[in-house]
């Protein structure tokens, strides 16, 4: 099975993240950038299916030159190869223009299956899989947390708030995956340095038959028009019982409309 993992590159979701004063885009320049985390877990399902079913796990990215950092160390964790979308018109790419280029790249990697972390940590719209599947005219199942194979059917049990839905669908086909479907192993020291000689494959917007004018601010369909830092944390309203604490409590309740 020839298998497709999307990965991209974020600032790190433990540090503080801020947006450019320049153009209103997530600062990366200066931030701490890893694996989104959600593509781990696709990456793992691509590395367990692989051995079980046998083939091949290509990674995809999407993103600036400094991306190279983390696919190799998402080559570290065991996927064969790696292609590199890298372009600089694409900075200020909304999640539609990032769709097309990633639907043109997939149309050159024939692959049977695509999985991708059901969010990214910088943009978390959880539409991209689902835009995905209509460019490329194939199933989208997302939001799974459990994933059989057998032989061309997928099915997946689908995570809800209430429980979890049971869906199937035939290869082709893009899967997006919870934190609750597996857990990413760590790379080795030999998957490190094996990773520095997998193949790593770039390719630019000409590459791909994308015009500069689809993407990045003149392609985008919404922007941030402007932004602000979260407010500083303030203390908590105290309540002093001198016998009049339960009124005061619910009081404060109504005011915060909770009662």
């Amino acid at each position: 099975m020839n298998i497709v993992v999307l990965v991209k590159q974020v600032p790190d979701s433990g540090a503080e993240r801020t947006l450019s004063a320049s153009d209103n885009t997530v600062e990366r320049g200066s931030a701490s950038n890893v694996i989104n985390e959600m593509d781990e877990y696709a990456i793992e399902e691509a590395l367990k299916i692989k051995e079980a079913h046998g083939g091949e796990v290509t990674v995809l990215t999407v993103g600036p030159s400094g991306a190279t950092d983390s696919i190799r160390k998402a080559l570290s964790m065991g996927p064969d190869k790696a292609v590199h979308v890298a372009d600089d018109a694409l900075h200020g790419s909304c999640a539609v223009a990032t769709s097309k280029v990633l639907a043109a790249a997939l149309g050159q990697l024939n692959a049977d299956l695509i999985l991708c972390g059901a969010e990214s940590t910088d943009g978390r719209v959880q539409v991209v899989p689902h835009m995905l599947a209509e460019r490329l005219g194939v199933a989208a199942l997302t939001g799974a947390r459990k994933l059989t194979v057998d032989g061309s059917q997928l099915t997946i049990e689908r995570q809800t708030d209430e429980g979890y839905e049971v869906v199937t669908a035939s290869t082709p086909a893009i899967v997006s995956v919870w934190d609750t479907i597996n857990e990413p192993r760590y790379p080795s020291f030999k998957g490190i340095m094996a990773a520095k000689k997998k193949p790593l494959q770039s390719l630019s917007l000409g590459d791909l038959g994308v015009a500069g004018d689809e993407v990045g601010f003149a392609g985008a369909t919404s922007q941030v028009l402007e932004w602000s830092k979260r407010p500083a944390r303030s203390g908590g309203a105290k309540v002093i019982d001198e016998g009049t604490g339960g009124e005061q409590l619910v009081a404060y309740l109504a005011t915060e409309k909770f009662v």
